[in-house]
């Protein structure tokens, strides 16, 4: 079965959000899991992301990762000389972009948010990891923050929003609730008889256009993870015992 990547029709550069479709796992990973954190045999990850590399059209050695921590870091990824090879993560980050031509930026996922950003003038792409704590850090407008300090203008800025858990899957405290409704407002937030759930999407597109896009140039993809088990993993649904998404844009004008 092939490798299914979920795109955008507004990035104009190589770039996918994986299903967990096309792989080689087994059992609670099948079958394209793409973490090797997750108990699964590491030679099947190995494999599987040699197949996101072929189905993305780029050098394996020529992707950048993180670990990824809940944070708002960024990193930028530099790779000089590609192989076939996969690199070690950069650092601890949530966040990684680049603007060097052939590079590729990955983030992994199983319900929190990727965003994958293209500066189409100035050729540089990132890749964002925005769980509740991210989301709630700011990491998107981290990322745009970053892209401009290096001549990108935010309102020329592209944004795809990728599959995670959605408000009718994702039940939070009713802490979490006020919190995240006084920093992004009530539509953040469903209450319905003492129960709240949270549209994680909606206040990360909220935090893409306070950093200056603009909404035509923000593209929400609506699935839910959470609800399609035999087409995504979820870190929720599945207790903690699932695979991981990559989420990536290859820098190629």
């Amino acid at each position: 079965m092939a490798t299914e990547l979920l795109t955008s029709s507004l990035l104009p550069v190589p770039h996918g959000f994986a299903t967990r479709t096309g792989g080689v796992s087994e059992g609670p990973f099948a079958s394209l899991n793409l973490g090797f954190s997750t108990g699964d045999e590491r030679e099947k990850v190995e494999e599987n992301l040699r197949r996101l590399a072929l189905a993305a059209g780029a050098p394996l050695g020529a992707m950048s990762r993180v670990s990824q921590v809940h944070g708002d870091r960024v990193l930028e990824a530099r790779v000089e000389h590609a192989s076939d090879t996969l690199r070690a993560p950069e650092g601890e980050a949530d966040a990684l972009w680049t603007e060097l031509s052939g590079t590729w930026v990955a983030v992994g996922t199983a319900d929190c948010v990727p965003v994958l950003l293209v500066d189409p003038e100035g050729q540089r792409v990132a890749a964002i990891h925005s769980g509740w704590r991210g989301t709630d850090a700011d990491i998107s407008a981290r990322a745009v923050e970053t892209l401009v300090a290096r001549g990108a203008r935010p309102e020329r800025l592209l944004a795809a929003v990728g599959p995670a858990i959605q408000r009718c899957c994702y039940e939070v405290s009713q802490e979490l609730a006020h919190r995240f409704v006084e920093r992004f407002g009530a539509e953040v937030v469903d209450e319905d008889g003492g129960r709240f759930r949270l549209d994680l999407k909606r206040a990360v597109k909220q935090t893409l256009l306070r950093a200056g896009l603009r909404a035509e140039h923000v593209d929400v993809l609506q699935a839910c993870t959470a609800c399609e088990p035999s087409r995504f993993f979820s870190h929720r649904r599945d207790a903690g015992r699932t695979g991981r998404h990559l989420n990536f844009v290859v820098n190629r004008f």
